[in-house]
């Protein structure tokens, strides 16, 4: 309740005015008392949650512990690192939570009463006091006898003195109870609407981690669930074996024991057999013994190396011994030392006896074949005795992707605090990002900055390729321009995160040490950069034709009546009746030139189709006005990702639309220009992939047309409309079909086979179709790292009449 007291009421010093006095006091007195209590019970939350991040910590740890422990089993190894990191993310979100209690609750409401309340009080001390001092001297001029003069005029000045000194104090202290009054409203809604905030960030957070996590939530659930199913199978299958070899005789400790030269390890026979030894002592040691690639070896233990008894077994000889006190000994002799062993029973002797002589007679009947066979399946428990191979290494996913983003100069340290050996990525920026600043970048939100981790997601190549081609140095270099200049302090590794965060704010979202370009700085990039784009198009333009495609074989025993017919290159198959159906190919066959196929006249190239080249039909013309749009526009042809950046750094729109120029976009251009990583630059700043121009083309109609495969495959997987029909009604699978583009026909057909298998499996499909996905990755591989393979000889002619 907010209580207000009249300025006119206090000069009168009336019961009301007193009674309203009294009130407040009272008031402000219990509200003290609530502040205090809401003060404390702030503190104690405060290291409630200090002790629940610490303990949060500790099971994070157990996590990342069990995980190490798990090496083994990848899925587990994997999933426990990621879930760990994500904790880790929520414990820092819990972390700045409680800091913006401290700050909001504890610091603000402590200083408001320390502060304003103390003053009230210090009011209302020298208010009862002068209060008390009036009423002391109304009554000593009260009291003042009519026929003492000076008395009357001593008392009369005192009470005047005292009425005013009253005034004055009593106009101080109604003026601090109505700014007091005043102020209790804004500081306590202020302190409380700043913690309430603070946890709208936190869940805000907290749902967007969890969403990017909730995939390969998903994807383990499923597994689990297999795994169940499994588990209860195994279960079973034991259960039977065990009920099995329960019911056989053990009468006898003696075990079956065979040769088996084709066992699947490697290992014709093993089992223990005691060995006596060639020292003085003659002590006989027990021993588990093996015959594998025509040698004969024994282990102490299961992790020791096998110790080679006999080399070759073809020079040996096996043979009983009976003048021993032991029982059940047999002699390997070889040219150079012989070895005395004794088996548990005679039926055990006699196995290893016709063990070691079926060794020697195989290895001589196969001359040594034998030998490498049983090397190629030498056991693993065992281990090879003569191989000289290492163990497959076991691939770990973001491991190469980490080793090739670190490689490139300046990434090997954080962008924005220089902590070294980071692990995260902004995949939109192009930088490495160590884990505290992944965490503010996160917090930007994904229009500003897509967070990924370098060890624990996959990597598509054109997105790995993107990073290498950028980089802390391009980027800071734009970013960071006005920095110094400004005065502005980077953060170094340790700095507190409140100040991280603000610098990395200002970096990107304000973008306050970007440097502006002058109108003429920006006409000279914009020129520069046409005439690099014009640098490009004749150098691809005056490269040596393709030659064209060979004519296709006639299969053996065909003839040229009734014959399906396929064209070498365009994957198209004629019928006899005229018809045409497209056939499916993939990246390691779609040249069909020499693939089995009937004799029948080549298709001739249409005078339509010429050879490729970047912005081939683009020409540049003095703009009617300079903008940053316009130079990510020419960036994106000339295929220049540090001026595109810099000009979506200058606040260019990603998807500028030049109305001067048959209303193309930047991402069209970069599909002209014949770059897949300016595409994939692009689409991850947020390019519309289906934006199209005055002729009703968008990107994916113009990689089509120019015969740009990796394009195609990189649009149709960032959900690209295919049914999308230009001005002409055609329709990207019309024009590859009328280009003969066996590769782009394949790809498009795919597309729209697993869109229609995903529509059909329901609204909950997530994976589609495995061809589909395997074939797109050979594509995106082949497009990244071996381009050449997927050049056409052949180019859509966009002129044609």
């Amino acid at each position: 309740m907010k209580i207000t007291v009249d300025f006119e009421e206090c000069l009168k010093d009336s019961p009301r005015f007193r009674a309203t006095i009294e009130e407040v006091e009272g008031d402000v007195c219990e509200l003290e008392s609530k502040l205090d209590k809401l003060v404390k019970l702030c503190i104690g939350m405060i290291d409630a949650g200090k002790a629940y991040n610490a303990a949060n910590k500790q099971f994070v740890s157990g996590i990342r512990e069990l995980a190490l422990q798990s090496t083994k089993d990848e899925v587990i190894e994997s999933s426990l690192s990621k879930f760990a990191e994500s904790l880790q993310e929520m414990i820092n979100y819990h972390t700045i939570l409680f800091d913006q209690a401290q700050r909001s609750i504890k610091t603000q409401l402590q200083t408001f009463v320390k502060d304003d309340l103390r003053k009230f009080k210090e009011a209302k001390k020298q208010f009862d006091k002068v209060s008390e001092e009036k009423e002391a001297a109304l009554i000593k001029n009260a009291q003042a006898p009519r026929n003492k003069q000076h008395e009357v005029e001593e008392a009369t000045n005192i009470l005047t003195a005292t009425r005013k000194c009253f005034r004055h104090i009593v106009l101080d202290y109604v003026l601090q109870i109505n700014v007091l009054q005043s102020k209790r409203r804004s500081e306590i809604l202020k302190s409380m609407l700043s913690f309430m905030y603070a946890h709208l960030t936190f869940f805000h957070q907290g749902y967007d981690l969890f969403s990017e996590l909730q995939p390969l939530m998903k994807q383990l659930g499923g597994q689990l669930d297999q795994l169940v199913v499994d588990a209860a199978k195994e279960k079973r299958d034991m259960e039977q074996k065990h009920s099995t070899i329960q019911q056989k005789d053990f009468s006898s400790d003696d075990t079956k024991l065979e040769y088996n030269v084709d066992a699947d390890n490697g290992i014709a026979m093993e089992g223990y057999l005691f060995k006596r030894a060639s020292n003085a002592f003659k002590t006989w040691n027990r021993r588990w013994f093996s015959i594998q690639n025509n040698q004969l070896v024994y282990q102490k233990k299961f992790k020791d190396n096998p110790t080679v008894v006999v080399e070759d077994l073809r020079l040996c000889t096996v043979k009983h011994c009976e003048d021993l006190e032991r029982r059940f000994c047999f002699e390997v002799v070889s040219p150079t030392k012989s070895c005395m062993m004794q088996a548990d029973s005679e039926k055990l002797r006699q196995a290893w006896i016709k063990a070691v002589q079926n060794s020697i007679a195989t290895a001589f009947r196969d001359k040594g074949d034998d030998a490498e066979k049983l090397d190629r399946k030498s056991s693993t428990s065992t281990g090879s005795l003569d191989s000289s191979g290492e163990p497959k290494e076991r691939s770990l996913k973001g491991e190469s992707a980490l080793q090739k983003v670190l490689a490139i100069p300046g990434n090997a340290c954080c962008c924005d605090c220089g902590q070294p050996d980071p692990r995260w990525a902004s995949i939109n920026l192009g930088i490495t990002l160590c884990i505290q600043c992944s965490g503010i970048h996160r917090s930007l939100g994904v229009h500003f900055s897509k967070v990924r981790s370098l060890t624990l997601d996959t990597w598509e190549p054109e997105l790995l390729k993107l990073m290498c081609e950028l980089g802390n140095g391009v980027i800071n270099q734009i970013y960071e321009a006005r920095r110094e200049e400004l005065g502005a302090r980077k953060p170094q590794p340790g700095d507190p995160r409140h100040e991280v965060e603000a610098y990395i704010k200002a970096k990107y979202v304000d973008r306050r040490f970007v440097r502006r370009p002058s109108d003429e700085e920006l006409r000279s990039k914009v020129m520069s950069l046409s005439k690099q784009e014009k640098r490009l198009s004749s150098s691809s333009e005056h490269l040596p034709p393709r030659p064209p495609p060979p004519t296709p074989k006639l299969r053996p025993g065909s003839n040229n009546s009734g014959q399906s017919v396929k064209s070498a290159d365009s994957g198209i198959q004629h019928s006899a009746d005229g018809s045409r159906e497209m056939l499916a190919t993939t990246p390691s066959n779609s040249s069909l030139a020499d693939a089995d196929v009937a004799e029948a006249p080549p298709m001739p190239m249409p005078a339509t189709l010429a050879p490729p080249s970047p912005c081939k039909d683009v020409v540049f013309y003095e703009p009617k006005e300079y903008s940053s749009g316009l130079q990510l526009y020419w960036a994106s042809c000339a295929r220049s990702l540090p001026e595109m950046a810099e000009a979506l750094a200058h606040g260019a729109e990603v998807n500028w639309v030049n109305t001067e120029d048959d209303k193309r976009t930047p991402l069209i251009m970069a599909v002209r220009g014949g770059s897949l990583v300016t595409c994939e630059f692009l689409l991850q700043n947020a390019a519309n992939v289906n934006q199209q121009d005055a002729q009703g083309r968008g990107p994916l109609h113009h990689a089509t047309m120019l015969g740009h495969t990796g394009q195609v495959c990189l649009f149709l997987k960032r959900g690209a409309n295919q049914n999308a029909a230009d001005i002409e009604e055609k329709t990207p699978l019309v024009i590859a079909v009328e280009a003969a583009n066996a590769d782009i026909v394949t790809l498009l057909r795919l597309a729209k086979m697993n869109e229609e298998m995903r529509e059909a499996e329901g609204p909950y499909s997530q994976s589609g179709d495995e061809t589909y996905q395997d074939i797109f990755q050979d594509f995106s591989h082949m497009a990244s790292n071996d381009p050449d393979k997927l050049k056409r000889y052949q180019h859509y002619d966009t002129q044609k009449p």
